[in-house]
C-alpha cells in the first residue's frame, strides 16, 4: 500500500519557507509526535483512552494537512481498544512518511 505525503510536505515547507533546517526540525517534530500518540495508543486498554490517543492523533494529522493518517485514526476511533488493524494501518502510514519499509519506530 502506497501513500501519498504530498499534502504533509506542501504543508512543511509552507511553514519552513526556504531554511532546509526549520523543514527538517518540523518533519521530525510531526513524526515524534506521531509516534508517541501510536505508543499510547498500543497501550491503551480501554475506551476511553484508546479514544483519547485516537483524538489526539487525528488532530496532529489535521494540523499538519496528513489526510492519510487522518483517516486512519478517523479508522481507528470505530475500533475496539487495541485493535490490530487500525494499528497496523497508522503503522504503515508512518512508515510512508519516513520511507521505512518496516513498521518498527
Amino acid at each position: 500500500m502506497a501513500y501519498e505525503s504530498g499534502a504533509l510536505d506542501a504543508t512543511l515547507a509552507a511553514a519552513a519557507g526556504d531554511n532546509a533546517a526549520l523543514l527538517g526540525e518540523l518533519r521530525l517534530a510531526f513524526l515524534e509526535s506521531a509516534e508517541k500518540h501510536l505508543d499510547l495508543l498500543k497501550r491503551s486498554r480501554c475506551d476511553g483512552n484508546w479514544n483519547v490517543a485516537a483524538l489526539r492523533l487525528k488532530g496532529l494529522a489535521a494540523s499538519f494537512h496528513a489526510q492519510e493518517l487522518l483517516d486512519a485514526a478517523e479508522h481507528a476511533l470505530t475500533c475496539a481498544p487495541g485493535e490490530p488493524m487500525a494499528v497496523r494501518e497508522i503503522e504503515q502510514v508512518l512508515a510512508g512518511f519516513t520511507g521505512k519499509n518496516s513498521l518498527k519506530f
